[in-house]
């Protein structure tokens, strides 16, 4: 994986570290609800990262975006799959999301993914 994605993976391990040292029980049970979320359900762990994803480029979060991205690579998601679901954003989104589809395809490229 390139830079970019080892520093976009250690601030946010660093930054999570430290909102998570609060205390805060709300944040915490956020945090929790947010990672049980995306494990396997009825639907699988792959399907509701591409979900995120594709919510993620509607939304124009590059950050949730990147997030996404890598998590899809570690679940073995496929450049079809990828595309596909590039594909639903843009006409979900509309043409305000092709900023953000350039971004996700940056950091597909740069996590090394088939082409």
């Amino acid at each position: 994986m390139g830079t970019h994605i080892h520093e976009f993976d250690a601030y946010r391990s660093k930054m999570n570290d430290r909102i998570l040292a609060t205390g805060n029980v709300g944040i915490k049970r956020f945090f929790n609800l947010d990672s049980a979320a995306y494990q396997d359900g009825a639907l699988p762990a792959k399907t509701k990262e591409l979900l995120g994803l594709c919510a993620s480029t509607v939304l124009r979060c590059n950050d949730c975006i990147t997030y996404h991205v890598i998590q899809c690579k570690k679940l073995g998601v496929t450049q079809a799959e990828f595309d596909e679901t590039m594909n639903i954003a843009l006409v979900v989104g509309g043409s305000i999301t092709i900023p953000h589809v350039r971004k996700a395809y940056e950091v597909w490229d740069e996590a090394g993914f088939e082409k």
